[in-house]
């Protein structure tokens, strides 16, 4: 009996594990190093059961994986890592570096602040936009040490800093692009996820409104 719940813990945790790793092709590597750690002291026959019955496990997931999988053009953005992996069902169109959240803190007085951050789970292009105009939020004259205008002040709308498209996924998330590319692949945003140019007109043209986008 506590074998058999030693194995299962394994299970579940590469399990785990394998839901997320299927999507971005890393699960043969990682599932071997962790079968590695976790079955070091066992022997050659219960490593081989736990391997087996990890592989049957791993089986039934990717079936699962597979009747999930959008088969439609789609995203997935690694915000650990800062780099995307756009979709035509199970192919792979484009893997590139992007940036997201940068996690900074800011506060106004002691009762507003603000953590910058990319929200992860499951979302969908709500709209697209060509040369989008940014209409700065409070937190972004806080930031600058500026007077916080009235709600639509000239002052608060910026033309030409997202770039040539903006892709909405809600409560004012965005993809879009930057002026500043060289900072590209590092978390340094507010929370929206920034492309090159080439990269965003690639996205902007292959998802249409509705189609899924992935964070983790």
């Amino acid at each position: 009996m506590k074998k058999y719940k030693y194995y299962k813990t394994i299970l579940i945790s590469l399990s785990s594990l394998a839901l997320v790793l299927v999507l971005i092709n890393i699960q043969p590597l990682v599932i071997a190093i962790a079968m590695n750690e976790s079955t070091a002291k066992l022997s050659v026959e219960e490593q081989n059961e736990v391997m087996a019955m990890v592989e049957k496990e791993l089986a039934v997931l990717e079936k699962k994986i597979a009747a999930n999988t959008p088969q439609k053009n789609y995203i997935v953005i690694n915000s650990t890592a800062n780099e995307f992996y756009l979709y035509k069902g199970a192919r792979l169109i484009k893997k590139d570096i992007c940036s997201t959240g940068s996690y900074i803190k800011l506060k106004q007085g002691e009762n507003k602040k603000w953590i910058f951050k990319t929200p992860k789970g499951e979302f969908k292009i709500l709209n697209k936009t060509v040369n989008p105009v940014w209409k700065k939020p409070d937190w972004a004259f806080v930031e600058e040490g500026l007077k916080v205008p009235s709600p639509n002040h000239p002052s608060r709308f910026e033309y030409g800093v997202l770039g040539d498209y903006s892709l909405s996924i809600g409560d004012g998330y965005l993809l879009h692009g930057t002026l500043y590319q060289r900072f590209l692949g590092l978390p340094v945003t507010h929370g929206c996820v920034r492309l090159n140019d080439e990269n965003l007109e690639l996205i902007y043209k292959s998802l249409p409104i509705g189609s899924k986008v992935y964070i983790f």
